[in-house]
């Protein structure tokens, strides 16, 4: 019984030999071209998908549309910003001021916080925040910028002026889990208060690894430093750590801690942190603090991952100031 013949290496062979018999030039054809072409055919893929994503997002165009076009004046269209305006959008009609005001408004900041999509094209909510209060006038105004282009990777297009519409709505409030108060001389409220001035010292004094839970690495922020930190008030989701005495080993609570901090200028300002703590011989540590949280790296291939998701929590480190 006869075998069959392998005929992709036969035909490799006459390739070979017949690029020869052509020329150098033909045997470099004949070898390179396989490979730049498989080469391609795996990169071009990826290739094509970075640069859609490169011009998918409308928010940034959105977003220089607006601070441009409020510094525009209609009264000065040879202006730079009237100029910029007009390159992005021909036809948009700007602002125009009376002329004891010829200085436009311009805003500090301009954000996108809300896109939205439709078949025809995308619309951008931009929120502008004023450089200074001016009488009767918002702090923060809101515009709609509306345009096509991106879905698929092709160019982004204004295609008018902005429209001024009211504040994005907001989510409701979850209900409040940190309804148990914890007593300011309990030992939960002190072990917190001890810790929250080491992370807030800005490296002044002791750190802050003695009240962490063994393995959790927290990195304190050193560029901000308080001269003074006070506790405001504590609370808990659970009844577990309310006990004034000593915590039962393994012993775990989610905690919200209000502190006031004082800078060197003497400005005081409200925080609000998220932690986890786990009782530990008798003390209660550190064993989460958001995202500024560090899990142990691991120590082998067998490590758990689910291990490290313990550590790490998924709320906020800290809020702008106590609600």
């Amino acid at each position: 019984m006869r075998r069959p013949v392998a005929r992709g290496p036969r035909f490799t062979r006459v390739g070979v030999w017949a690029a020869l018999a052509a020329g150098p030039l033909a045997l470099a054809v004949a070898v390179a071209v396989p490979r730049t072409t498989v080469a391609q055919a795996a990169l071009t893929p990826k290739a094509a998908a970075a640069q859609q994503a490169a011009v998918a997002d409308p928010a940034g165009m959105a977003e220089m549309f607006v601070d441009l076009w409020l510094r525009a004046d209609a009264s000065m269209p040879d202006s730079p910003a009237a100029a910029a305006v007009r390159a992005l959008v021909a036809d948009a009609d700007l602002p125009q001021r009376p002329r004891s005001e010829k200085q436009a408004p311009a805003a500090s900041r301009v954000t996108a916080v809300r896109t939205s999509r439709t078949p025809a094209g995308w619309t951008v909510v931009v929120a502008a925040i004023s450089e200074q209060s001016v009488e009767g006038a918002p702090l923060v105004r809101y515009f709609a910028v509306a345009g096509t282009g991106g879905k698929d990777g092709g160019a982004l297009r204004v295609t008018g002026a902005p429209g001024e519409v009211a504040a994005p709505e907001t989510a409701p409030a979850e209900e409040e889990t940190f309804n148990q108060p914890v007593p300011s001389t309990g030992v939960l409220a002190g072990s917190l208060g001890e810790f929250v001035r080491a992370y807030l010292g800005g490296g002044q004094g002791a750190g802050v690894e003695r009240y962490l839970s063994p393995g959790v690495r927290i990195a304190a922020p050193r560029a901000a430093a308080y001269e003074r930190v006070d506790v405001e008030d504590v609370a808990a989701d659970s009844r577990g750590a309310l006990a004034d005495g000593a915590p039962a080993d393994g012993a775990r609570a989610r905690v919200r801690l209000r502190v006031t901090g004082v800078d060197r200028a003497g400005v005081r300002w409200p925080l609000v942190y998220r932690l986890e703590v786990t009782a530990r011989a008798g003390r209660w540590e550190i064993s989460a603090l958001g995202a500024a949280t560090a899990a142990p790296p691991p120590t082998s291939p067998k490590s758990s991952p689910s291990a490290s998701a313990t550590v790490a929590s998924p709320a906020p480190v800290v809020s702008g100031g106590a609600r």
